[in-house]
């Protein structure tokens, strides 16, 4: 039986999304989480989940930076990207971070079948629409090179890594992971290391360039459209 974890703020599309792995997967267990944070609790409850169906601009998730926390978390755990972005771009950086799939929200039923099929049979799945262009664009050695250096970090690394890009300090990070101070000061350490960088501030900008502007925040309303009409 297989174990399907639907991560999306918007409730039509969560039914839509639960629809497609109902009929693709029909002893599914499917549950659902509307924030990033309760994706990483719906994860660390259910470690044997097999696939997250991710939105790239739920709340708490800023772009790829949720795809990351995933994968450095649960990293046995496959992780389909959901979005309106359907630039190729785009996409070869979600897979370049460890995405076993990606979705445009435009996809049909039949493409959310398919994708949930393929990525639970280890396969990678792109929509056919997107495959060529994809493949024709490559990976930016930024990239690689960033992500690279975030699956070096340990899961609990990750969370601190997290909680500093979050300005949190210390003391308010050993509390929120019930940790002693000097542990988050021994991971601090090693995430500088392993990051290639000197200090809290360079950490935390490290895990902002995963942040993806997301495009139907930037489509004007009717309003905006009759006080500023088309030339």
């Amino acid at each position: 039986m297989s174990n399907l974890l639907i991560a999306d703020d918007h409730p039509l599309f969560r039914a839509a999304l639960r629809q497609a792995a109902a009929d693709a997967v029909p002893d599914a267990t499917v549950r659902e989480a509307d924030t990033l944070e309760a994706v990483l609790a719906a994860l660390d409850d259910a470690p044997d989940t097999d696939l997250v169906l991710l939105d790239l601009h739920m709340p708490g998730n800023h772009g790829l930076a949720g795809l990351a926390a995933i994968r450095a978390q649960h990293p046995g755990v496959a992780v389909v990207v959901v979005s309106a972005n359907d630039d190729p771009r785009v996409v070869r950086r979600a897979l370049d971070h460890g995405a076993a799939g990606y979705l445009p929200k435009s996809a049909g039923l039949d493409e959310l079948r398919d994708a949930i099929r393929a990525v639970l049979a280890c396969e990678q799945w792109l929509p056919p629409a997107l495959r060529a262009a994809v493949a024709r664009t490559e990976s930016a050695r930024a990239d690689a090179d960033l992500a690279a250096r975030l699956a070096s970090l340990s899961p609990q690394q990750f969370r601190v890594l997290t909680l500093v890009a979050q300005g949190l300090l210390n003391k308010q990070i050993a509390d929120r992971l019930d940790v002693q101070e000097r542990t988050v000061k021994a991971h601090l350490s090693a995430i500088f290391e392993r990051l290639g960088v000197r200090n809290r501030t360079q950490a935390g900008v490290v895990l902002r360039e995963l942040e993806l502007s997301d495009p139907s925040r930037h489509l004007p309303d009717k309003a905006d459209a009759r006080k500023n009409p088309s030339p």
